[in-house]
């Protein structure tokens, strides 16, 4: 039987890059799945190609920052597909600065909010209904910037504010059978890294020494955990803070090598 054979699956951001392997693995595995993104055209286009592939989906064009907008794009997935069994809050707004003085209050405060509020946001217009059903899983997409410093400052408060809410979640909805859980990638090849590849084509290559795997991650390699975590596999974790980053958060090779006067 597959791992998430006849359950429906909230995804945000479904659509490019971590979103799109997650809802491909979540198909693979029996799910059917809601796909909530901002681009109207791009969810009606990708419902389009997996409803011909068989599989059983909705989608509507909904921000995570808009929680009405949200709610009924989520309410219309209900209808066709029935109630939400998993949640995967992986759309953001981004972090676009680099430094605190790069960055000016107006920005702090929006990345901070849109960002921690909106994956709020996506928990709560499907929480009553988990709860109703006594069973869900929530998995919340944050970053190893949410772990340690590693630029974008206000983007990083706010994914360290979703280690708290994913905490929080799986302490308060446990007695509902609901576990909640933080994936915390570090870099992985999205679209996302298009601008910053078209300024320094070789800018991923020079980033893979940081990493003790010595590259960086694919979307699938993220959507795995997500999907483990997801899944009964994982049964009984919750609260857990998962970093999937090639072993960043373990140490720093380069580093220790410098101290230790070991070679290279």
């Amino acid at each position: 039987m597959k791992r998430l054979e006849g359950r429906v699956a909230l995804v945000t951001g479904g659509v490019g890059g971590i979103g799109t392997a997650v809802v491909k693995d979540f198909l693979a595995e029996g799910a059917k799945v809601i796909i909530a993104d901002i681009k109207q055209d791009a969810v009606d286009e990708a419902v389009a190609t997996y409803k011909a592939e068989g599989f059983s989906v909705a989608g509507a064009a909904a921000s995570i920052t808009d929680i009405d907008a949200l709610q009924a794009a989520v309410d219309a997935g209900v209808a066709e597909l029935g109630p939400v069994d998993i949640v995967v809050a992986n759309a953001n707004t981004g972090g676009a600065t680099t430094t605190l003085d790069k960055t000016s209050p107006e920005r702090f405060r929006q990345d901070v909010a849109d960002n921690l509020a909106g994956q709020y946001n996506t928990v709560r217009v499907v929480i009553e209904g988990m709860k109703a059903k006594k069973h869900g899983a929530i998995v919340i997409v944050g970053s190893v910037n949410g772990l340690a410093t590693f630029g974008q400052p206000a983007y990083s408060v706010a994914k360290a504010g979703l280690v708290s809410l994913a905490r929080t979640m799986a302490t308060e909805y446990g007695a509902h059978n609901i576990r909640a859980n933080i994936v915390c990638p570090g870099t992985v090849q999205t679209p996302a890294w298009d601008h910053r590849i078209a300024r320094k084509p070789d800018v991923l290559d020079g980033l893979k020494k940081w990493y003790p795997l010595l590259r960086v991650a694919r979307p699938v390699d993220v959507a795995k955990a997500i999907t483990f975590l997801a899944s009964d596999d994982a049964g009984f974790i919750s609260g857990v803070t998962l970093p999937v980053d090639g072993g960043l958060m373990a140490g720093n090779l380069a580093m220790s090598r410098e101290l230790t006067l070991e070679d290279q």
